[in-house]
């Protein structure tokens, strides 16, 4: 617990203000006061409440939707800090929006990872706390300082006590077999993958299981579940080469469009999330289980406002 006194200022956005009481209350603080509204034309209207001179700024805002006016929230907070004179100031951004675009896949493509992470710089943050990039590269997208928290051990702790002889661990698609991997090395399970393909253009997808899941409990590992297309047709996959159990693990709920009617109908067991993502009522399922990075976080604020090296929170 940090006891420096008023050294510290944590501040929460609109975002996901639950996840930032949190956090501060793991710190031994409460939140720092202030306002986020709007004008009466829609723009966004920030001020401080507190003095931040020479204090150690944590920003606590995810960029999940409205993604656009949160990410507006969060510049427009770095830059009040920064004009009240902040001694240093983190955004600490537990899910980070844009992160998809994260090269030309197409010619005439943005690249609006590297984008946002140059309008956040340039607001005026000095250093970044984030989890589960998209792709871990986006860390060099940005000219500040990135601490790239990662849920995997919060997912694998939870699930350590349903592995047996039949637990097997599956990647939803080509993109997240390394993370699936990770976490098959931690619980010492054998692995799988799932291959889409689409043989022409507007044909129903081929799913192929490239290992054994007969009889197995399968767990799919992702970063993000959005429509939740990938993470259902993998389930149906999984089902029709006789899988026994089916859980499926991600640490961004964004859960937009039809997500909720596909899990809700999926052969999915057991979802678990993590609440990087406010997950509001209308979107909670009886298989759903949401799991808390408040106190990885507050570790995490812990060791960079004390100089200590980012290892040491995943040590317990």
């Amino acid at each position: 617990m940090i006891t420096h006194g008023n050294e510290i200022k944590i501040f929460a956005g609109n975002s996901n203000p639950a996840l930032a009481a949190s956090i501060a209350h793991h710190l031994g603080f409460e939140l720092s006061e202030i306002e986020v509204g709007h004008f009466s034309d829609g723009e966004t209207a920030v001020h401080l409440g507190e003095t931040v001179r020479g204090r150690d700024v944590f920003i606590v805002q995810s960029t999940c939707a409205p993604v656009n006016e949160n990410l507006m929230e969060l510049l427009i907070m770095i830059d009040a800090a920064r004009r009240a004179s902040a001694g240093r100031i983190t955004a600490v951004i537990p899910y980070f929006g844009y992160a998809r675009q994260d090269r030309k896949a197409r010619s005439r493509d943005p690249i609006t990872a590297k984008l946002v992470a140059d309008i956040i710089t340039s607001s005026g943050a000095d250093r970044v706390l984030t989890m589960d990039l998209h792709a871990a590269q986006i860390q060099g997208f940005f000219d500040i300082p990135v601490d790239h928290l990662l849920g995997g051990p919060l997912l694998y702790k939870y699930f350590q006590k349903k592995v047996d002889e039949d637990f097997i661990i599956v990647s939803p698609d080509i993109g997240s077999v390394s993370r699936a991997r990770n976490v098959a090395a931690k619980l010492n399970c054998p692995m799988a993958i799932v291959d889409k393909r689409r043989p022409k253009a507007n044909q129903i997808e081929v799913m192929n299981i490239i290992g054994d899941v007969r009889g197995k409990k399968c767990l799919m590992v992702d970063d993000m579940i959005d429509t939740a297309g990938t993470i259902c047709q993998g389930a149906e996959a999984l089902y029709q080469n006789g899988a026994k159990e089916i859980y499926a693990c991600a640490t961004h709920a964004v859960l937009s469009g039809p997500a909720i009617d596909r899990i809700r109908e999926s052969h999915i067991t057991e979802m678990v999330l993590l609440d990087t993502i406010p997950l509001p009522e209308e979107k909670k399922l009886d298989k759903m289980k949401v799991i808390s990075v408040s106190k990885l976080f507050a570790k995490a604020i812990e060791n960079i406002y004390l100089d200590k090296q980012m290892s040491e929170i995943y040590d317990d």
